[in-house]
């Protein structure tokens, strides 16, 4: 469970540089909105916030 955690924040950590990339280099041949890049804000912060409580919850189980 900590290693699931563990990813969790990672792909959170990533998620918000990724989009930014994406909107400011046109990448893929279009551009994202603003509205996108909150939807990818809040699910880079939900996957954190799951992905550290997962991994503690791992760690006092240990």
């Amino acid at each position: 469970m900590g290693t699931i955690g563990y990813a969790l924040q990672v792909i959170g950590l990533v998620t918000l540089p990724v989009a930014m990339f994406l909107e400011l280099g046109g990448i893929m041949g279009r551009s994202i909105n603003l509205s996108q890049m909150v939807v990818a804000l809040v699910f880079g912060v939900c996957a954190f916030q799951c992905g550290r409580l997962l991994e503690g919850y791992a760690n006092r189980q240990s």
